[in-house]
């Protein structure tokens, strides 16, 4: 594991994941669940769920860093994420610190044109092996 190492996916989130995950949360919110609510907004038309966002860049974590811990997390989101587009999903480590464990991420998610819809960064403790 070295600085500038960086793990990518892509998700083109859904209007079901959406209601889905308001279902799961609670979070009805109609700015996520409700297309004609959304559309009269700023934003028009739906958009997800901060916390969606964050389990995505998790589950990304997760499938290379079996066992980590999470010691910190931070986010903006920027822009929103809508349902349909194709959004890469990226973890680049910034810091290792081989004797904590400790790896440290920016966790950035881009839509299609490029746009940062989520930016954060995330503190890792991992042993590895």
């Amino acid at each position: 594991m070295k600085i500038g190492d960086t793990f990518t996916t892509t998700r083109v989130f859904t209007q079901a994941d959406f209601d889905e995950f308001a279902r799961l949360s609670g979070d009805d919110n109609p700015i996520h669940v409700d297309p004609a609510f959304a559309a009269r907004t700023g934003f028009g038309r739906t958009v997800a769920h901060g916390m969606l966002l964050y389990g995505t860049i998790c589950g990304l974590l997760s499938r290379h860093f079996p066992g980590a811990v999470q010691l910190e997390q931070s986010f903006m989101f920027p822009a929103p994420t809508y349902a349909g587009e194709t959004m890469t999903v990226q973890a680049e480590v910034t810091a290792v610190d081989s004797e904590t464990g400790q790896i440290r991420f920016k966790t950035t998610m881009t839509n299609p044109d490029g746009r940062l819809t989520c930016d954060g960064e995330t503190v890792l403790e991992w042993k590895e092996g």
